[in-house]
C-alpha cells in the first residue's frame, strides 16, 4: 500500500483527488491539508511514502515546502501539482528534489501512474512542460538564492530572512548581491520582478 499526503487549498478539489486516489486499491490518502506550513507536521505523524503537493499554499507555496521535506524528511517523495504552465517553475521543482511534477488538468490515470512511479523512486514530468523548459533558459539562482528572493519579495527584511533560514544577515545580504548581479537587474525590487516574469518565484 502506498501512503499519501495531499496537500490542496481548495476543498472541492482536494475532496476529489482524495476520491480519485482511493478507487486504486494500492493507493491511499493518510493525511490531508489546506496549508503548505502544516506539511512538515503531517508528513512527521503520518509517514506518508509521497506527498502530492499544490504548488499554490497559503502560508508556504509548495515548491518551499518540497525544499523542506527533502532535507527532513528524505525518505518522503514529493509530486508538485500546479495549474501554472511555465518552465520555470519545473526547474525549480527540479532544483528542490521533487519526483514528478503534473498540471491539474491531466488525466486522472495519469495522476494515480505518477504517485505509484514516484513513489518507487523515479521521476515523472509533464512532457509539455519538459518541452517548454527545454527552450528556456536554466535559472542562474540556485534553491537558496531563489528562498532568500522569495522571503524578500514577501516584504521581510534581512534580520527577518536570516532568522526564518538560520544563517546570518551578511550571508542573505551576500545572497541579495549576487541575486541582483546574476539576473542584470537595477535592484532588489527589479530582480523580484524579473523572477517573477521568469516563473523562477510562486
Amino acid at each position: 500500500m502506498i501512503t499519501i499526503l495531499l496537500a490542496e487549498d481548495v476543498r472541492m478539489i482536494r475532496g476529489a483527488l482524495t476520491a480519485l486516489i482511493h478507487l486504486e486499491d494500492d493507493l491511499r490518502v493518510v493525511a490531508e491539508t489546506d496549508r503548505g506550513d502544516s506539511i512538515i507536521r503531517l508528513v512527521h505523524e503520518h509517514r506518508p511514502d509521497v506527498a502530492v503537493i499544490d504548488i499554490d499554499l497559503p502560508g508556504l507555496d509548495g515548491l518551499s515546502a518540497a525544499a523542506e521535506l527533502r532535507e527532513k524528511f528524505p525518505d518522503c517523495r514529493v509530486l508538485i501539482l500546479t495549474g501554472l504552465a511555465q518552465a520555470g517553475l519545473l526547474q525549480r521543482a527540479v532544483a528542490v528534489g521533487a519526483g514528478g511534477y503534473l498540471l491539474k488538468d491531466a488525466p486522472p490515470a495519469e495522476l494515480t501512474e505518477a504517485i505509484r512511479k514516484v513513489a518507487a523512486g523515479h521521476r515523472v514530468f509533464d512532457p509539455q512542460l519538459v518541452l517548454a523548459a527545454s527552450h528556456h533558459p536554466t535559472t542562474p539562482l540556485t534553491g537558496r538564492e531563489i528562498e532568500v528572493l522569495r522571503l524578500a519579495a514577501e516584504g521581510d527584511t534581512p534580520h527577518e530572512i536570516a532568522d526564518r533560514l538560520q544563517i546570518s544577515v551578511r550571508t542573505v545580504r551576500n545572497h541579495l548581491t549576487v541575486i541582483v548581479n546574476k539576473l542584470n537587474a537595477r535592484n532588489r525590487i527589479d530582480a523580484v520582478r524579473i523572477a517573477r516574469e521568469a516563473g523562477l518565484l510562486v
